[in-house]
């Protein structure tokens, strides 16, 4: 008891003697005290910029020894974003004026990193070839169905035209046109077995002759090309007999501007070829001029001026 006492007395004591600065230089430390902080705080933010420039740098064109991305401005201390266009205006679509029948509904959607597609069979014939295409993922695409107008609201609705828009990277859509070659030379003909129901419920197995080819070349934008596809109507592998639909011949076209694909592909009787001869509705030059008219309203959409 007596030993806390002692150096409780001497706490007192020493609290006494003890020499605290006056108010005013407690304020001037606090002040020399929060500019320290405050520099270091800057200093750090440089630290970190200055990195992510220098990270930001390799790979890209430009000197070896600079740390500013070609892209953006050599004299600017901090990097700014160079905006790169995503989305696809609708206006960049065809419109039901833009065909020469008339047009009922029209059904649209977009989506976000799609993969090209130009026409599902001959990838499949593709792949049994062992020639597999590949075709690129677009950023952004945005896709229509033009529909038949219904003469009664109770019958089902048709399909007229369908397109499809894809926004991909330059060098992947040069690269696409390069991939259908691929696929015409494979499957220049093709031979599709399958099963189908006759008229009286009974299944068989058929033969179905396909072939493609390219109509036409380098009509619209900076790339484009024009798909005949020949489906012969099915035969009974045992017999010969045809069963099933008609002979019909399909035809897609891909157009690329900048940075910007199309495929439209009109329903089969709305073309004028037909195996058996010809009809009444859109000729080669229809469709020909058809692809023109898709490429300019791509135009104003794409990343760089046509």
């Amino acid at each position: 008891m007596d030993e806390d006492l002692t150096f409780v007395d001497r706490l007192h004591r020493d609290l006494r003697e003890a020499h605290w600065p006056e108010p005013a230089e407690i304020r001037a430390r606090a002040r020399r005290r929060s500019r320290r902080t405050a520099v270091l705080s800057a200093v750090t933010v440089l630290v970190v910029l200055a990195g992510s420039a220098t990270v930001a740098g390799p790979g890209l064109t430009g000197s070896p020894t600079s740390t500013a991305p070609a892209a953006f401005a050599s004299h600017s201390s901090v990097p700014v974003a160079v905006p790169v266009r995503t989305e696809i205006p609708l206006a960049a679509l065809l419109t039901p004026a833009d065909l020469p029948f008339s047009t009922g509904a029209r059904l649209g959607t977009t989506g976000l990193a799609e993969t090209v597609q130009v026409d599902p069979l001959l990838e499949s014939c593709g792949r049994e070839r062992e020639v597999a295409a590949r075709l690129p993922v677009s950023r952004a695409s945005r896709s229509q169905t033009l529909l038949r107008p219904g003469a009664r609201d109770d019958l089902p609705a048709v399909r007229l035209l369908s397109q499809d828009v894809y926004r991909i990277e330059l060098p992947r859509g040069r690269w696409l046109f390069g991939e259908i070659d691929r696929l015409l030379d494979a499957c220049a003909d093709w031979t599709l077995g399958a099963s189908l129901l006759t008229a009286d419920q009974q299944a068989v197995r058929t033969a179905q002759e396909h072939s493609w080819e390219p109509a036409a070349r380098d009509f619209a934008g900076d790339q484009s090309v024009l798909l005949r596809h020949v489906v012969r109507q099915p035969r009974e592998q045992a017999g010969g007999q045809p069963v099933g639909r008609a002979s019909a011949v399909e035809t897609t076209l891909v157009v690329r501007v900048g940075d910007l694909v199309t495929v439209v592909a009109p329903a089969p009787d709305t073309v004028a070829d037909r195996v058996d001869g010809t009809g009444p509705e859109l000729s080669q030059a229809d469709l020909i001029a058809l692809g023109g008219t898709a490429a300019k309203r791509l135009c104003p959409a794409t990343d760089a001026s046509c």
